[in-house]
């Protein structure tokens, strides 16, 4: 039974996908706790800290040279995101019979931040970015600049980053 994961082959696709995918957790952990600007620090918030990271690798990706390897590699990112969606959902102890409803609205919820986000890539006082950061309603005292400084930041060190 155990003989398959020793078996299974993995592309290089997957491989970086999977680095990539452990990066955007551990950096939204460490984003997530290190900062005090957030309201709650919940599952809510964690899923829009990975939702904007997940956003950030995506376009990082679709800049370097080899797109269509990217296209790849976003498409494995997309699959471990769902996948750990339902992973942590079960956790949170939703069951077997409405696990898909629950994944299905936050897929929709990820596709429609997706299409919110800015497509230039400074997002630092960017206006529809600040718009973004409100519609989450996630920060406390009104400091999106500040957040959208720090979200900018983090997203110059993707860019300069080579995984």
């Amino acid at each position: 039974m155990i003989l398959h994961y020793f078996k299974k082959k993995e592309n290089k696709e997957q491989i970086i996908a999977n680095e990539q995918y452990k990066r955007i957790l551990s950096e939204s952990n460490i984003f997530l706790n290190s900062n005090n600007f957030f309201k709650v620090k919940d599952f809510k918030t964690s899923f829009e800290i990975v939702s904007i990271f997940l956003i950030m690798f995506i376009r990082k990706n679709l800049l370097e040279e080899n797109r269509s390897y990217y296209l790849k590699i976003n498409d494995e990112l997309i699959s471990l995101f769902i996948s750990d969606l339902d992973e942590s959902l079960r956790e949170k102890g939703i069951g077997d019979m409405s696990i898909g409803k629950y994944v299905k609205s936050y897929v929709k919820k990820f596709y429609f931040r997706v299409s919110k986000f800015p497509d230039n890539n400074n997002l630092y006082k960017n206006k529809s970015f600040l718009e973004y950061l409100k519609v989450t309603d996630l920060i406390k005292n009104d400091d999106y600049i500040n957040v959208s400084r720090k979200f900018n930041d983090k997203f110059l060190d993707f860019l300069n980053s080579r995984n």
